[in-house]
């Protein structure tokens, strides 16, 4: 039931078809008998700006998640940005601070690494390629950095190289390459684009250059198993979907928002995801 007291967590993003975090926060909120509600808010990229602060304005605003397509827009438009995202140059988390600014934090990368770490594979030391370096690719990126990567490689037209400057800086020994998504030799590969999103999407590099005993990961939830998935799946590989990245941050989010660490099975018990 949301009432005159509920507090609102605005999830900002477009288009809001493939939004996946509603049907996971808000099972669990009711289960827990909190009173508070995550709905999905489609805003264009060019009326981002001014439906943040206008957002913001709210009464009974509480925070935000920030999703595609603007996670990189909205480091400049918080007041207050964590070191965390800072070096993702992309936030994916709002809040107002007790001064009444906006405070930006990102858990995609968190999220991302802690399920590769729960399904056993090791990062320290590893080669990984990350094919897209929007918010999600840069902020995965500088979390594998965070985790004892050896060698990050870096592909998209856009932003590789911006991204590639931010990781040299704040880990001078880790070997940071651009240009290439060629999958072959890596230890972990990560599609981190939105390729996958539409059912006309090419695969987001040559999945027959992968190795078997390669670990694959995924963003895009559209769907569970997305046509790159599917295709690692046949060569043998492990892997992790979209929605493992959103679960494991999902802690770390609502612990932002004053809500307490809750266990990540406890979010998979109650949630009601779709696709």
């Amino acid at each position: 039931m949301i009432k005159g007291s509920t507090k609102l967590i605005a999830h900002l993003g477009y288009p809001t078809t493939t939004f996946k975090a509603p049907m996971i926060y808000n099972p669990w909120f009711e289960f827990r008998g909190i009173d508070a509600i995550v709905v999905p808010m489609g805003v264009r990229p060019e009326d981002y700006a001014d439906y943040l602060r206008l957002t913001f304005r709210l009464s009974n605003i509480h925070g935000a998640l920030v999703t595609m397509p603007h996670k990189v827009a909205t480091v400049a438009l918080a007041d207050r940005v964590s070191v965390t995202a800072q070096i993702a140059g992309s936030a994916n988390a709002l809040r107002l601070g007790a001064d009444g600014l906006i405070e930006a934090d990102m858990f995609d990368g968190e999220g991302f690494v802690a399920g590769v770490l729960n399904k056993g594979q090791q990062i320290a030391g590893a080669s990984v390629l990350v094919v897209g370096a929007g918010g999600v690719g840069s902020a995965i990126a500088a979390s594998l950095a965070k985790a004892g990567a050896a060698h990050l490689a870096l592909f998209d037209p856009a932003g590789a190289e911006a991204l590639a400057g931010r990781l040299t800086a704040a880990y001078p020994d880790l070997k940071v390459t651009t240009g290439s998504k060629d999958p072959a030799g890596f230890d972990i590969v990560v599609n981190a684009s939105p390729l996958g999103m539409k059912p006309e999407d090419p695969l987001p590099m040559d999945v027959s250059r992968i190795d078997p005993a390669t670990f694959v990961g995924e963003v895009v939830m559209k769907a569970e198993m997305t046509p790159f998935l599917a295709a690692a799946a046949e060569r043998g590989c492990r892997y992790q979907v979209g929605t493992d990245m959103l679960f494991e941050q999902i802690p770390a989010y609502l612990d932002f928002f004053g809500f307490g660490k809750p266990p990540v099975q406890e979010l998979r018990d109650h949630a009601a995801i779709s696709y």
